[in-house]
C-alpha cells in the first residue's frame, strides 16, 4: 500500500461484530423463520458498510476494501455453484423418481424407533466413501427427511442425524477438501491426521449415536405417525419405481470416489436424471411441463422446468404431495444472497486487518495447552460466524497457530485436528456460513430447528477441548534427543 495504514484497536475491530449481532438478534426476534428470505442479507451488507467505515478512517482506500469483498466473493464461488446444480439435481431426480424410490422403499425398511440411528450411520458411511457432506445431504439426506417426515418424525432430528452422519465421514475421508486442507495448513500429513482425528472423533459420533438410539426410544409414538402404505401406494400410483433408478446415485459416488471434481459430477448427476425421467416418467415429464404443444414441446419444457424453476407432484396425499416439490435452480437463488452477503462481510473483515487484530487478543491470553487448544476452537469458530466460510476458519487460525504450537512443543497433529474439531464440523450450525445456508435450504429444515441435534457437529469441539485439558493424546514434537 502507498499509503498509511493504522492498525486497528481491539474495540475498533469488535465495532462490527457487536453491531452484527444486535442487529441479527432484533431482526430474528421481528421476522423469526423469515429472516433468511431477505432481512439477514441486509444486516450483513450493513454490518460490512460499518466495517469500511472503520477502515476506512484508519487510512483504508475502497479500492483496497473492494479487492477484499471480490477475493472473498470469489473463494465462495465454487461453493454457490455446487449449490446451484444441486437444485437442479433435486428437480431432476425428484422428477425422474430417484428421491420417491429412496422414500418408497426407505419406509418398508425402516421404523421411528432405529430411525435416527439408522440415518446418521448411512449418512456416514455415504460421507466417508465420496469425502462430501455437501453431496451426502443433497442426495440420501433428502431422502431420508423425506421418509422421517412420514414416519412422523421431528425434522429437526431427521436433519440433525443426516449432518451428524455427513459431517462424520466429511472429516474422516481422505476425499474431503478440508481432511487435505487441514493438515496442509498446520505442517503435517493426511493419513496422521486422520489417525490422529479418530481419538476425538470415535468418542464424538459414538456419543451421538447413543443419544439418538435413546431419542429414537423416547420420541417412538409422539408424532403423528402416517399410515405409510398409504404413502407407499400415492408414489407407486404416479412414479415407475424401480430399482433401475438407483444407477444415477451409484454414479454419482463412483465420480466422486474417483475424484472427479464435485462440480462436474454433480451436473453429470443433474443431467442423469433428466435422461432416466424420459426413459421411466415420460408421463410425469409432459404432466409437469404443464404446456400445451407437441409433445416433444411438452417433454422439452418439463425437464427445463424440473432443472431450473418449481415443480410439483400432485399424488392425491397432502404428505406425499409435500414431499414431492422441488424449487430447481431457481429455489436456490435466496440461498446464494445470503452466502455473497456474507462474504462481503467477510471480505471487509478480512482485508482490514479487524479479524486478525481479534485473532492476536485472543493468541495474547493462551498459556497452558488446553487454553491454547480452547482459543483455536474459539477462533475457528468466530471465523465460521464471521468471515462465513469453513475454508477461512481452517486456513486463517491455521496460519495463526502453527508456530505457537511449536513453540509449545506440541505436534503439528494436534493443531490439524484441533481445525477440524471445530472448524469443519461447526461450520453447518450458523445460518449465514455458506454451509450452514446450504443445508437448510437442501434438507428443508431451518438452522435453528436442527441446531440441537445435530450432537456430532457440537460434541466435537467440546471432546478436543476435554483431551487438551486432561492431557490425553496430547502428541509433542520429537526432539533431536528423542530421535
Amino acid at each position: 500500500m502507498s499509503y498509511t495504514y493504522k492498525k486497528p484497536t481491539l474495540i475498533q475491530a469488535f465495532i462490527p461484530i457487536i453491531f452484527l449481532i444486535i442487529a441479527l438478534f432484533v431482526n430474528v426476534r421481528i421476522f423469526g423463520d423469515a429472516s433468511l428470505d431477505g432481512s439477514n442479507q441486509i444486516i450483513l451488507m450493513l454490518s460490512a458498510a460499518v466495517a469500511a467505515l472503520v477502515t476506512i478512517r484508519l487510512g483504508m482506500k475502497w479500492q483496497e476494501i473492494q479487492s477484499g469483498i471480490v477475493s472473498s466473493i470469489n473463494s465462495a464461488m465454487a461453493s454457490i455453484l455446487i449449490l446451484l446444480l444441486i437444485g437442479s439435481l433435486a428437480g431432476t431426480w425428484l422428477l425422474s423418481g430417484i428421491v420417491p424410490a429412496m422414500i418408497y422403499y426407505g419406509l418398508q425398511i425402516l421404523n421411528p424407533t432405529i430411525f435416527l440411528f439408522a440415518a446418521c450411520i448411512v449418512c456416514a458411511i455415504i460421507s466417508l466413501a465420496t469425502g462430501s457432506s455437501w453431496t451426502t445431504a443433497a442426495t440420501v439426506g433428502i431422502a431420508l427427511v423425506g421418509i422421517g417426515k412420514a414416519l412422523g418424525m421431528n425434522e429437526g432430528m431427521v436433519a440433525g442425524a443426516v449432518l451428524s452422519g455427513a459431517y462424520f465421514g466429511d472429516k474422516m475421508s481422505p476425499l474431503s477438501d478440508t481432511t487435505n486442507l487441514a493438515p496442509a495448513m498446520a505442517g503435517t500429513d493426511l493419513f496422521t491426521h486422520i489417525r490422529y482425528m479418530m481419538y476425538t472423533t470415535i468418542p464424538s459420533i459414538s456419543i451421538a449415536l447413543i443419544l439418538f438410539l435413546i431419542l429414537g426410544f423416547v420420541y417412538n409414538g409422539e408424532g403423528e405417525v402416517t399410515d405409510t402404505a398409504l404413502i407407499t401406494e400415492a408414489i407407486a400410483s404416479k412414479f415407475n419405481v424401480n430399482g433401475w433408478l438407483f444407477l444415477v446415485p451409484v454414479a454419482v459416488i463412483i465420480m466422486i470416489v474417483r475424484k472427479v471434481p464435485a462440480i462436474p459430477a454433480i451436473l453429470a448427476g443433474a443431467l442423469l436424471g433428466g435422461v432416466f425421467a424420459l426413459i421411466f416418467q415420460p408421463d410425469m415429464v409432459r404432466e409437469v411441463s404443464n404446456w400445451e404443444g407437441t409433445t416433444f414441446e411438452m417433454t422439452f419444457v418439463g425437464l427445463m422446468k424440473s432443472l431450473y424453476g418449481s415443480i410439483s407432484i400432485v399424488t392425491g396425499n397432502a404428505i406425499v404431495d409435500d414431499l414431492l416439490t422441488s424449487g430447481g435452480m431457481y429455489g436456490m437463488l435466496g440461498t446464494v444472497w445470503l452466502i455473497l452477503s456474507a462474504m462481503v462481510f467477510g471480505g471487509v473483515m478480512e482485508s482490514g486487518g479487524l479479524l486478525k487484530r481479534i485473532a492476536e487478543a485472543v493468541i495474547s491470553k493462551v498459556k497452558s495447552t488446553g487454553s491454547l487448544i480452547s482459543a483455536t476452537v474459539g477462533t475457528t469458530i468466530f471465523f465460521n460466524t464471521t468471515a462465513s466460510d469453513q475454508y477461512l476458519a481452517i486456513v486463517v487460525p491455521g496460519r495463526m497457530y502453527a508456530d505457537i504450537f511449536k513453540k509449545k512443543g506440541l505436534a503439528p497433529e494436534n493443531l490439524s485436528r484441533t481445525l477440524e474439531d471445530s472448524g469443519t464440523v461447526t461450520s453447518v450450525l450458523i445460518p449465514w456460513n455458506t454451509c450452514g445456508a446450504y443445508h437448510s435450504k437442501v434438507l428443508g429444515v431451518a438452522t435453528g430447528d436442527y441446531f440441537m441435534y445435530a450432537f456430532f457437529n457440537y460434541i466435537s469441539p467440546l471432546m478436543t477441548i476435554v483431551f487438551a485439558y486432561l492431557h490425553i493424546k496430547i502428541r509433542k514434537l520429537k526432539t533431536t534427543a528423542d530421535l
